[in-house]
């Protein structure tokens, strides 16, 4: 009978340590079989701007690397809000990514009650670079530099509308921050991503932006009058146009970073494989040409510096926010 027992519990034993191993072994195939069916980034902005045009670079390149498709779905609005939060509601499985703009982290510091936490809701995977922005205004405006603008501007107190993808973009802070250093007032006419802010600008609708530089370029000068760089240095895009630190704004940068997240809870096996990815493609000599054409100063960050970048950006901007009265 002791035999028995024994015999049986033995059994109990391999069967379990048997059953454990076989999941154990269907998990580790299932992470390196990542991913096994379409995968969909949303660009919680319009179609045309930076941060849509490099979510479509590493799709394409993300597809051809991975075997596997990636496809871009725009949900623009609310500066972010609308696409993070449908994100964030999608199951944490790594067939649901976020490439979005900084404006997702500037979003929290204009809302007593943030529409989500991004620390707590969201997985960083990589924070990919950053989209340069510069000062431009429509043509028909009588300015070509920073000084200009500002005098023109005290002179028309709030006759000159400026836009920007949204309530809390990085593009409405930063135009926020520069009235309160140059003392003076515009109004703000905000859109849904920065594609529709620039045709905005374009169509005369308003007459001032804090706009992509890569969406500049492509316009051309005789629709945008670029009139400062918003970033520490110059761009490689428009080597002739000075910051605004050189225009008389010290300390003047905008810094819109864009990077890849998750659902909050994503198995970290996944994470590790998007960035290291993420980051083989950005080192191929095809992407390198491509993303300089789009004026990007790259990041390539870990998912913890990314993470950090995020908390940085909320505690920066907060304060901007908070002085401009734009906390709701």
């Amino acid at each position: 009978m002791r035999m028995t027992r024994r015999r049986l519990a033995f059994s109990r034993r391999a069967v379990l340590t048997l059953t454990a191993a076989a999941v154990l072994g269907t998990t580790g195939a299932a992470y390196a079989e990542y991913p096994e069916r379409p995968v969909r980034i949303i660009a919680p902005v319009g179609a045309g701007g930076g941060v849509d045009v490099m979510a479509r670079l590493l799709a394409q390149a993300l597809s051809e690397r991975m075997h596997q498709t990636f496809v871009v779905e725009n949900k623009p609005g609310a500066a972010g809000i609308i696409g993070t939060k449908y994100v964030i509601g999608t199951p944490a499985d790594g067939y649901t990514l976020l490439y979005a703009p900084s404006s997702i982290a500037l979003s929290v510091v204009v809302h007593k009650k943030p529409p989500y936490d991004i620390n707590k809701d969201l997985t960083p995977i990589i924070n990919v670079g950053i989209s340069p922005y510069a000062l431009v205004v429509n043509p028909s405006v009588p300015v070509h530099n920073l000084k200009e603008l500002i005098a023109y501007a005290k002179a028309h107190p709030g006759k000159l509308n400026y836009s920007s993808p949204g309530v809390g973009s990085a593009s409405h802070l930063a135009a926020e921050m520069l009235q309160t250093r140059a003392g003076i007032k515009m109004v703000h006419v905000p859109d849904k991503g920065m594609g529709g802010a620039l045709l905005d600008l374009i169509s005369g609708q308003v007459q001032v932006l804090f706009a992509s530089v890569p969406a500049i370029e492509h316009h051309g000068p005789d629709r945008v009058r670029p009139i400062a760089m918003a970033e520490k240095k110059r761009s490689a895009l428009l080597p002739n146009l000075p910051t605004m630190a050189e225009s008389g704004m010290p300390g003047f940068a905008v810094a819109n970073w864009s990077g890849l997240l998750a659902p909050a809870g994503l198995d970290p096996k996944i994470v590790k494989k998007l960035h290291d990815e993420v980051v083989a493609v950005l080192a191929t000599p095809e992407m390198k040409a491509r993303v300089k054409k789009l004026g990007y100063d790259m990041i390539e960050s870990t998912p913890q510096e990314f993470g950090d970048d995020v908390r940085t950006d909320i505690a920066r901007w907060r304060p901007v926010a908070q002085g401009a009265g734009i906390v709701k």
